[in-house]
């Protein structure tokens, strides 16, 4: 399994979220183990998207230098950076940061299916049922042992990595409003494995 190139991310945030669809997602343990999961559910955020964490940031003309503070600046970083930030205090949530450096923008990885490692996922979790284990971008990250430590680190280098997978095809994809936003609901930039029953089951916001 070798790592996707920052090339890969290297690309506006909508194509990187649509490819990433059947990509796998892989965490090596320090104990050796390796958890492994299919993507089949992400979200697309740049930064003229009011829903984006860098929509209130600005660029120096001059300077280049992004203007403003916030945990959005890191979404300016080289493309395949680990964005990681909690929400409710509770839940860790997996980015990966797209475009050029200097422009923001990122993919949320929202759902995957467990290929292997699913034993360290349920401790991880401290849930039994499969279906349950990674179906919710809090839920993921738990599994897979990711949390604030993996912010700004290289996710096109192990130990926690994107790797290839089998692609989707179009007729199987389908796209909806993002989840758990109040702006930019007007644009279709959750994708998702239709049918598939790792998706979150959280409804699109309106």
């Amino acid at each position: 399994m070798e790592p996707l190139p920052a090339s890969f991310f290297n690309r506006p945030t909508v194509s990187v979220a649509r490819d990433l669809l059947g990509a796998r997602l892989v965490h090596e343990a320090p104990t050796g183990t390796r958890i492994v999961g299919r993507i089949v559910e992400t979200e697309a955020y740049t930064e003229d998207d009011p829903a984006c964490h860098a929509s209130h940031l600005s660029r120096d003309p001059e300077t280049g230098e992004v203007v403003g503070q916030g945990r959005g600046q890191d979404l300016f970083a080289a493309p395949g950076t680990a964005y990681v930030y909690l929400i409710y205090g509770i839940h860790w949530l997996l980015n990966v940061v797209t475009e050029p450096e200097g422009t923001a923008g990122a993919v949320l990885i929202r759902g995957v299916e467990p290929e292997a490692g699913i034993d360290d996922m349920r401790k991880e979790r401290g849930v039994d049922r499969k279906v349950n284990l990674t179906n919710g971008p809090g839920k993921l990250a738990e599994a897979f042992g990711i949390d604030g430590d993996a912010h700004k680190t290289r996710l096109t280098a192990r130990p926690l990595f994107f790797t290839d997978g089998a692609s989707v095809e179009d007729e199987r994809v389908a796209q909806s409003s993002r989840i758990g936003i109040s702006k930019g609901v007007e644009r279709p930039w959750r994708w998702y494995v239709a049918e598939n029953r790792f998706v979150s089951p959280a409804s699109p916001s309106s």
